[in-house]
Order: structure tokens, then C-alpha cells, then sequence
């Protein structure tokens, strides 16, 4: 899982969620205190249909607290990625348990409460002189890493056979116009075509 805390900038935002579908991640939560997300198709090629995402930008309230309070009832374990605290590096984040890796802005980073109410901090080493990746790119070297671990080390990461159907039925009601009406439509016809048989 993922969560994205005040992306500015649409194009990093939507490189972002095309890593996320290109490495498997399904659901990606969406904060949107100060900044409201857009989508820029010609940089997610369309991989945003097929994820499932949270928004959660209600007014007036910490979007950051109400995110991290639902996944923490869920059992996921937040890491911020970010350089400004005691740090392990991606390597050394465990894959033995549900995390959500948290993705702050491009230029201030990960909010304060954010990074204060994580579970842990971790870091992408690296040997030259920039302070840090872009955003994109952090994703996608933080999710290569954590993927790469999961199918190596867990035989059971993948979706099960319950969720793969109800995600297929969740795109098909996507992917045509009026899905949702089809859809009804299709059990009123079922429904009524077994009350003509009794």
C-alpha cells in the first residue's frame, strides 16, 4: 500500500501510481490537505483505472490523521520515507507484516505529523551530492525493493481469488459507460426471469 501526502505536482503524481500498478501495489491513499491530486493520463497511460484509490481531503480536518488512523486499524505498519529522522534504509524495512510506504510533497517532504506519527523512517542510500531522489523515482526504487523482497520471501503476497474477482468486477464497472446501471439491470432481469419460472 502506499499513501501520498500532498502531491503538487500532477505529472510526479501520476508517475507514481503507473509504479504502483507496474509493481503490483493495488491500493494507493490519496491526502490531500493543501494540495488537491490530479491525474495527468498521458503519464499514467491509463494504470490509474486499475488501481483502487483512497481520497481523503475532507475540509477543515488532518486528512494525514484520518489516513494513517484507517490503515493502523487495518494492521499496516507506516514508513515514511523521508531524510530528516533516525532512518532505516529500504533494505532494512521488514516485509513480515501489512506497510504502507508514505510519499510526502516534492519540496517539504512528508508533513510533521506525518512523519511523527509513522512507524517508521526509512531512506534510499545514496553516494552523491543530491539530498534526495524525485519523488517518482523514490517511489519506484522503494517499491522495485519491497516487491522484490515480498515474492522472495512470502508465497502468499498475491490478491486471493475472492479479491481478483471482485477487482475484475470493480474494472468491468469502470471500463463501460453506465456500469453500475448494466450491471442492476442485469439482476432485476435474473431476478425477474426466476420469478416467471416459479
Amino acid at each position: 500500500t502506499v499513501i501520498l501526502e500532498d502531491i503538487y505536482q500532477p505529472h510526479n503524481a501520476s508517475a507514481v501510481l503507473r509504479s504502483c500498478d507496474s509493481f503490483g501495489v493495488q491500493d494507493v491513499h490519496i491526502v490531500e490537505n493543501k494540495n488537491i491530486f490530479t491525474i495527468t493520463q498521458g503519464v499514467t497511460i491509463g494504470s490509474d483505472r486499475w488501481l483502487t484509490l483512497y481520497r481523503y481531503n475532507q475540509r477543515d480536518i488532518n486528512n494525514t490523521e484520518e489516513c494513517l488512523k484507517k490503515l493502523k486499524s487495518e494492521g499496516y505498519i507506516i514508513a515514511a520515507t523521508t531524510l530528516h529522522k533516525e532512518q532505516i534504509t529500504i533494505e532494512e524495512l521488514s516485509v513480515n507484516t501489512k506497510v504502507a510506504l508514505m510519499f510526502g510533497s516534492e519540496i517539504n517532504g512528508l508533513s510533521e505529523y506525518a512523519q511523527n506519527n509513522a512507524d517508521v523512517s526509512v531512506k534510499i542510500p545514496m553516494v552523491g551530492f543530491s539530498e534526495s531522489f524525485n519523488i517518482s523515482v523514490s517511489a519506484a526504487l522503494c517499491l522495485y525493493d519491497v516487491m522484490n523482497r515480498l515474492k522472495k520471501e512470502h508465497n502468499n503476497w498475491e490478491l486471493t481469488e475472492t479479491e481478483k474477482l471482485d477487482l475484475e468486477l470493480d474494472w468491468l464497472r469502470k471500463s463501460i459507460k453506465a456500469g453500475e446501471l448494466i450491471e442492476k439491470k442485469f439482476f432485476r432481469d435474473i431476478y425477474q426471469s426466476e420469478r416467471n419460472r416459479e
